[in-house]
C-alpha cells in the first residue's frame, strides 16, 4: 500500500512559506544530491502527488514569464491534484487535476493513481494537516534550511505526534524523517 508522505522544506523557524506564499528563500539554498532523504531519491519513488492552490500558484509563477508564457517545463511526471476552491492557471501538456473534493476523496484516488509508488503532499503545511487529521498522512521528511524568515506560514500548523527514523545532512540542510504517531 503507498505511503503518504508530506516532503517539504522549512526554515529553522518553522516557516515553509513567507507571508506572502513565496519560496524564493529556498532558492538560494545548496541542497544534496545524493543523500538518502535527498529530493531524487524521494522523488524516484513516487506515483502521485497533490498541493494545495498556493504551492501550485507558486510554481507557476516562477515557471511562467509575466505574459504568462512558460519558461520551464512542469517538473512531474506523476499525476497531480490540486486543491483548490477557486480557478487555478491551466498547464498545457501536464497531468494536473483540480479538485475541490474532500481529502478523503482525493487520497482514495492518489492512492490508486500511486501505483507501486508513494503519495507526496507537496504543500502546503496546512493541506498536510488535513491528512494527518484524518488518519492519512504516515511520513513527514522535512530538509531544514539554515535561515530564519521572523514569519510566514508555518510547517505543519495543528498538533501532530511524530517519531524521529532519520536524520542526514543534506548540502547546507538537515533532513530528518519521521513517522506519525497514531
Amino acid at each position: 500500500m503507498a505511503r503518504t508522505v508530506f516532503y517539504t522544506a522549512t526554515t529553522l523557524d518553522g516557516f515553509i512559506a513567507t507571508d506572502d506564499h513565496s519560496l524564493d528563500w529556498l532558492l538560494t539554498r545548496d541542497v544534496g544530491k545524493d543523500g538518502p532523504l535527498d529530493y531524487a531519491a524521494f522523488i524516484a519513488g513516487i506515483g502521485s502527488l497533490c498541493m494545495g492552490a498556493h504551492t501550485y500558484e507558486w510554481v507557476f509563477r516562477a515557471c511562467h514569464d509575466a505574459s504568462g508564457a512558460q519558461t520551464q517545463p512542469w517538473a512531474y511526471t506523476q499525476p497531480c491534484w490540486v486543491f483548490t476552491h477557486h480557478e487555478v492557471p491551466a498547464w498545457p501538456g501536464a497531468d494536473v487535476r483540480v479538485t475541490a473534493a474532500p481529502v478523503a476523496k482525493v487520497h482514495a484516488e492518489l492512492v490508486a493513481a500511486a501505483g507501486d509508488g508513494d503519495v507526496w503532499v507537496v504543500g502546503g503545511g496546512d493541506l498536510a494537516g488535513q491528512f494527518a487529521d484524518l488518519g492519512l498522512l504516515d511520513e513527514v521528511i522535512v530538509n531544514i534550511a539554515p535561515v530564519t524568515l521572523g514569519s510566514g506560514k508555518p510547517l505543519l500548523p495543528r498538533h501532530v505526534e511524530l517519531r524521529c527514523i532519520e536524520t542526514a545532512t543534506s548540502g547546507e540542510f538537515l533532513a530528518a524523517r519521521y513517522e506519525v504517531v497514531r
